[in-house]
């Protein structure tokens, strides 16, 4: 996505009829373009900044729509130009037309993401930011959100600048030394030196760990249900889900792919996963569904384990646990034991004491008895992978640029403990600076910028 100066338009609310609907103008030609608008209405020009207006949009003398209209003076704007947003009728027909008359007027229509690129290219937003105003209009829970929020106010941004001075400290010291390699002169104690490297490895490697709980906030934490076929596991997401998404059948075998679906409890966001029964697969259909369990199963950070409580002993249970460990590697995943159909028990079994030390929860899927069990449990699953890191990363983008100045650091590490050149340890600082400026945006190339913008929506 190539961007210029020509004046840009666009329609910035939901596609379709509403009440009303935003149009967007941004560029050097903003207030003039929009002018053109309101022939008779009023003087658009002579209207005060930041000030919502009533007007009357007409086509020659044809009155097209009653608006309000608010005009924003560079750089107080969201984009840092001169800015106009219409407030019109959401017919489809108005929307179209006032966008018509904007074209033939000298606008031209914005590209996805552009108003946001043209206020990060201002200096409104570093990088960071301006993914954050698309992680916000995607947020689906308040979990998401508040990371969303977090980021647009700059946290993030804060945490690099913070390590960009440091680095920057470090730079400095060495730099000096390479200013004075014929005198021989150290001007940074390696001691201090390694101090220094291993607090910001520190740092670093607190962002990197934090990866795994803003990501799975951001996008849903991934719950898989697996058991035998016919234990319930459809009519369990059915029920979370308060939907018949999935078939539900007497028949073994019915499910034969994963279906996902999410359910937001207490402001988070969980991805449902429902499985086909693990079996010796009939054909190979259900075989390729079986496959897919285990796949689901690896990706998952909670893993709700259904067995039919009436055809099920302690037994039968360590067995099947074993047989998904051999599978499965278990390691910072939550297991839970769902006991189904207690609604079928004429009186409560005598060896169900033995499971009293299990993380387990009984329930009745079709009659959606003890599902609020679940829910407590999900939510307790969450809160065990709370950090006390404030600042966390939700971008793949961001995580690779920490996993690449952490290797810096280690290089570093083992340069100072070698004694190897001044030289050869400044260059992997000025790696590490490269990877911060990458992800603020300080060093960003033309395809980096069109990968990130091109994701967002037109208008925003």
């Amino acid at each position: 996505m190539k961007t210029d100066r020509k004046t840009i338009c666009s329609i910035s609310t939901p596609q379709g009829v509403g009440a009303i609907a935003v149009i967007r103008i941004s560029g050097d030609e903003a207030f003039t373009i929009a002018a053109k608008l309101f022939p008779t209405s009023f003087s658009f020009l002579k209207l005060k900044e930041n000030v919502c207006k009533y007007a009357e949009v007409f086509e020659n003398e044809r009155l097209i729509d009653q608006v309000m209209v608010v005009k924003f003076k560079a750089p107080h704007s969201y984009s840092g130009e001169d800015m106009v947003e219409i407030s019109c009728h959401g017919s489809f027909y108005i929307q179209k037309k006032i966008i018509e008359l904007l074209l033939e007027y000298g606008c031209r229509l914005a590209m996805p993401g552009e108003f946001t690129m043209r206020a990060f290219l201002n200096g409104k937003l570093d990088l960071p930011q301006a993914e954050a105003v698309a992680d916000l209009i995607d947020a689906e829970s308040e979990s998401a959100h508040k990371l969303a929020i977090n980021q647009l106010r700059g946290n993030f941004s804060s945490k690099l600048k913070d390590l960009r001075e440091q680095f920057i400290e470090l730079a400095s010291l060495l730099e000096l030394e390479l200013d004075f390699s014929e005198e021989d002169v150290q001007f940074a104690d390696r001691k201090d030196l390694t101090n220094l490297v291993n607090h910001l490895k520190e740092e670093i490697n607190s962002l990197i760990e934090s990866f795994k709980l803003g990501n799975v906030i951001k996008n849903g934490i991934p719950v898989v249900i697996v058991g035998k076929p016919n234990v319930g596991k459809s009519t369990l997401l059915n029920a979370m889900l308060n939907d018949d998404r999935a078939i539900v059948s007497k028949i073994p075998g019915t499910t034969r792919d994963t279906i996902e679906d999410t359910f937001n409890i207490d402001g988070v966001t969980f991805r449902f996963i429902d499985t086909a029964g693990i079996r010796l697969a009939e054909d190979e259909v259900e075989s390729y569904g079986i496959e897919r369990t285990f796949k689901a199963i690896e990706k998952a950070d909670i893993i709700l384990y259904m067995v039919d409580i009436n055809k099920t002993t302690l037994k039968d249970v360590e067995e099947e646990l074993l047989y998904f460990e051999n599978e499965i590697d278990f390691l910072n995943k939550r297991l839970i034991i769902v006991a189904n159909k207690i609604d079928e028990l004429n009186e409560m079994p005598h060896h169900f004491s033995e499971w009293n030390d299990l993380d387990i929860v009984y329930i009745s899927a079709k009659r959606k008895v003890n599902l609020n069990y679940i829910h407590e449990i999900l939510i307790e699953s969450v809160n065990s992978l709370q950090i006390t890191n404030q600042t966390l990363l939700t971008n793949t983008r961001h995580y690779d640029s920490m996993i690449q100045i952490q290797k810096s650091l280690e290089h570093i590490l083992e340069g100072i403990e070698a004694n190897i050149s001044t030289d050869l340890l400044a260059a992997d600082i000025r790696a590490a600076l490269n990877a911060i400026g990458t992800v603020t945006g300080e060093i960003a190339n033309e395809d980096l910028l069109n990968h990130i913008f091109s994701k967002f929506c037109i208008g925003k």
